[in-house]
């Protein structure tokens, strides 16, 4: 999964088409993944991607400073 944590689908990953694009997408609120066909409000998609990335993260150990 890349950083495009509003475009990529939170329940398969897929970089969707129909999802929402830059800051002309800033309107569009919800959308389904052309993969999965799940329906994503954008702001919880971004945050249920943003809490994987963090769990991939702590799995791979925090360093020592």
């Amino acid at each position: 999964m890349g950083t495009y944590t509003t475009q990529a689908c939170s329940c398969c990953g897929y970089l969707s088409n129909s999802g929402p694009k830059g800051r002309a997408g800033l309107g569009i609120r919800e959308w389904s993944c052309s993969e999965c066909g799940a329906h994503h409000n954008r702001d919880v998609n971004a945050a249920m991607n943003i809490l994987a990335l963090g769990h991939q993260r702590l799995a791979g150990g925090i360093p020592f400073l």
